[in-house]
C-alpha cells in the first residue's frame, strides 16, 4: 500500500528556491516547542550561492496608518536564524527523507528549534475601517539568499511563509472553581451572600459553560437584576498599561428577581463564548491567522510560570463574572472565576510514514500569485 502525505510549498518570485513544510501549526508543550522542520529545493543556477533561515516573530502592536513621522508599530524577533546551504546534512525526520528521495540531490533538509518562553499566535480583530496588517503576534519562516544571515535580502530570491505557535488544552481538569463574596451595609444588619460555581475548569471552544449562581439575602436590600458575562483578558506584555478585559458573552435576567431580605435564590445560567458574537468589535483577541480564514476567540495562555512572559506576548484568560444589581442605594455585589477556554488536543489520526509513502506532485509548480500551495 502506497501512502500520501500532506506538504505545504512555496516557492520565490524568481523560482530559483522553493521551500517544503511538512505543517504550519507548531505546538507549545510548555516544556518546549515542536521543531519546525522543512525541506528547501535549489536551483542549480544558485548552487554556488549561500542560503540562509530565519524564524521570525513578529509583533505588531499598532495600525500601519498611523505610521507617520517615522514611527513604526511593528517589532520584528529573529528567534532562529541559520546557514542552511552549503552544509553538512543534520538528521533527518522522515518526511524530511521522503521529500529529499522525491525532488532529488538539490533538495536541503532544515529544522529550527522556537525557544519555549517565545509567545502563542494571536491576532486583535481590526475594525471594520481598519486597513493593513492586523496587530498581534505572528510567526513566519524566511528562506533567502546573501553572504551571511544579516544580509538585505532581495524580494526576487525570497520565500517566506507563516506558521503558528500554538497550544492545546491539558488533558486533565483542574480544582471545579468556586467563591463566595459577602456584603454587608453601613446602618444595616446582616449581609448579601453570593456563590458562583462553574461545573468545571476547563472549556473547549464552542461548549457551553454551566453557572451555578445562589444567593442568600441575609440584609434588609433588595436584589433587583442578576448579570453574568464571560470576560476576555488580554495583556499586551509591552506595555505597562496594556491590560484590558472585554465581555464576549453576557445575560442580564430578572427571574426569581426581586429577592427580598431574608430570601434565597438558586439557578444555572448557560453562556457559550463564540467569536460569531463578536464580529464587529475591534480589539477582540483571536487565535492566530493563516490567510484570511475564521478563526475563533483566543485560546487561554498557558505559562510555566508567571515570569515567563516575553516582553512581545499577548497573554490572554478568562474569567466568568456574576452582578447582583441592588437600585441606586444598595449598590452592587459582584464575583469572579477565572476558567481555561482552549481547543483540545487532536488524536493521532496521522498515518506513520512508510518507506514507499509519495508525495503527490502534480500541483508542485511555481506559482508567484497564490502564496501558499497546499499539496494533499
Amino acid at each position: 500500500m502506497v501512502f500520501n502525505f500532506k506538504v505545504f510549498k512555496k516557492s520565490s518570485p524568481n523560482g530559483k528556491i522553493t521551500m517544503y513544510l511538512g505543517k504550519r501549526d507548531y505546538v507549545d508543550h510548555i516544556s518546549g516547542v515542536e521543531p519546525i522542520d522543512g525541506v528547501i529545493l535549489i536551483d542549480n543556477d544558485y548552487k554556488d550561492r549561500k542560503v540562509f533561515g530565519q524564524v521570525v516573530c513578529s509583533f505588531r502592536y499598532g495600525r500601519a496608518e498611523d505610521e507617520v513621522m517615522g514611527l513604526n508599530f511593528q517589532k520584528d524577533l529573529f528567534l532562529v536564524s541559520e546557514q542552511l546551504y552549503p552544509v553538512e546534512k543534520a538528521n533527518t525526520s522522515k518526511m524530511q527523507e521522503r521529500l529529499i528521495r522525491k525532488l532529488g540531490p538539490n533538495a536541503f533538509p532544515f529544522t529550527f528549534i522556537i525557544p519555549p518562553s517565545a509567545p502563542a499566535s494571536v491576532t486583535l480583530q481590526p475594525g471594520m475601517e481598519d486597513e493593513g496588517q492586523p496587530c498581534g503576534v505572528n510567526y513566519f519562516v524566511k528562506i533567502f539568499t546573501g553572504e551571511n544571515d544579516t544580509d538585505r535580502s532581495h524580494a526576487r530570491s525570497t520565500v517566506a511563509m507563516t506558521v503558528r505557535k500554538i497550544q492545546y488544552a491539558p488533558s486533565k481538569q483542574g480544582r471545579q472553581p468556586c467563591t463566595v463574596v459577602r456584603k454587608d451595609f453601613m446602618l444595616s444588619p446582616g449581609e448579601l451572600e453570593l456563590e458562583v460555581t462553574l461545573d468545571k475548569q476547563l472549556y473547549h471552544h464552542g461548549e457551553k459553560i454551566a453557572i451555578n449562581i445562589c444567593i442568600r439575602n441575609n440584609s434588609n436590600k433588595i436584589v433587583k437584576k442578576i448579570k453574568a458575562m464571560v470576560q476576555q483578558g488580554v495583556d499586551v506584555v509591552l506595555f505597562q498599561n496594556g491590560q484590558y478585559r472585554t465581555a464576549v458573552a453576557s445575560l442580564e435576567t430578572q427571574e426569581g428577581c426581586p429577592i427580598q431580605p431574608g430570601s434565597s435564590l438558586q439557578k444555572v445560567v448557560y453562556l457559550v463564548p463564540l467569536l460569531s458574537s463578536n464580529k464587529d468589535r475591534r480589539g477582540i483577541a483571536l487565535d492566530g491567522q493563516l490567510k484570511n480564514a475564521d478563526t475563533n476567540l483566543a485560546s487561554t495562555t498557558l505559562l510555566a510560570s508567571p515570569d515567563q512572559k516575553d516582553a512581545f506576548g499577548i497573554i490572554i484568560s478568562y474569567a466568568v463574572k456574576v452582578k447582583l444589581y441592588l437600585g441606586a442605594l444598595g449598590g452592587e455585589l459582584s464575583a469572579e472565576l477565572p476558567f481555561v477556554l482552549m481547543h483540545p488536543k487532536p488524536g493521532k489520526t496521522n498515518k506513520l510514514i512508510h518507506a514507499d509513502s509519495q508525495v503527490d506532485t502534480e500541483m508542485f509548480r511555481q506559482d508567484t500569485v497564490d502564496p501558499d500551495n497546499e499539496l494533499d
